[in-house]
């Protein structure tokens, strides 16, 4: 998956660099932020929706649209792959971390 990422990137880097005409991802940069931003937030949702219907192919379908909206995010701010698999690896390390949830006493 790594390498599928990574070539993702590319691609969406290279349309940011050179706007290729009736390309999707060219249109996106051209909208700027903030139409980025709103699309993430529309395929969170979907994701979550299909998720919930129990659909797993709708489900895999709306990740590949999230993660492939995260990358032209990504691109659009100058994080890279790297970026990202660097935090996910030390993440990968964390052992017992498990947050503990405060419990109030609603009685005192």
């Amino acid at each position: 998956m790594e390498k599928t990422i990574e070539l993702l990137y590319n691609v969406v880097m290279s349309r940011k660099q050179n706007a290729t005409e009736g390309s999707y991802t060219a249109y996106l940069f051209e909208q700027g932020l903030d139409k980025i931003l709103k699309k993430v937030g529309e395929e969170s949702s979907e994701v979550i929706i299909a998720a919930k219907n129990g659909d797993n192919g709708s489900t895999v379908y709306e990740i590949s649209d999230l993660i492939y909206h995260l990358i032209v995010l990504m691109a659009e701010i100058g994080i890279s792959p790297d970026e990202i698999k660097a935090e996910l690896s030390e993440r990968a390390k964390k052992q017992g971390n498990l947050k503990v949830i405060k419990v109030i006493d609603h009685n005192s």
